[in-house]
């Protein structure tokens, strides 16, 4: 989680105060921002551990999953937000290339859906009408639907830095992970 913050910072600020992706109300970074990236994280990881929706993993990943493009769909035909719906082709690449990290992920993009939506409601910021408010071929929503694509490069970016700078701890979790897979 420290790892996370130390990342959000850095992220948002290149994102918000250096690229202009999106500004928040006050043209600052919020101080509850970075945080709020660290909470997300885990209650994302600990909801997709939850015994039920373990228990019915596949389904939900398949109802995730096609609720994810219909959703990103819909914003593109109605509101004309290509760049969206690109992010979400994005994690439809992602998690093709790493499926034991979809369940994850899908979860993911529908917390920060919730969360995109209600912050760019009550005006917390807003994404403006084309890419960096600079690349016109690039129409975009307030909020992008599938935006969260940028929060799973937290998520990478949180686990790379575990990975580095507690190799003797990831190399102690990989065996077990291992031993565990050959057991099933």
């Amino acid at each position: 989680m420290l790892y996370g913050i130390i990342l959000a910072v850095l992220g948002e600020a290149l994102f918000t105060l250096i690229l202009g992706m999106y500004t928040y109300r006050l043209e600052n970074l919020p101080l509850y921002v970075p945080f709020g990236h660290s909470i997300i994280y885990a209650a994302v990881f600990y909801f997709s551990k939850e015994p039920a929706i373990k228990k019915h993993k596949e389904l939900v990943i398949k109802i995730l999953f096609l609720s994810m493009i219909l959703y990103s769909t819909l914003w593109l035909i109605f509101d004309n937000d290509v760049f969206g719906f690109l992010c979400m082709l994005g994690i439809i690449l992602i998690i093709s290339k790493k499926p034991h990290t979809r369940m994850f992920f899908l979860i993911m993009f529908f917390m920060i859906v919730y969360l995109e939506l209600l912050g760019t409601y009550y005006q917390c910021w807003y994404w403006p009408e084309i890419w960096f408010n600079e690349i016109t071929l690039i129409s975009s929503s307030n909020p992008p639907s599938g935006i969260s694509v940028f929060y799973f490069g937290f998520d990478i970016g949180c686990l790379l830095i575990y990975k580095q700078l507690n190799k003797i701890q990831w190399k102690k979790l990989r065996n077990l992970q291992k031993i565990k897979r050959e057991k099933i």
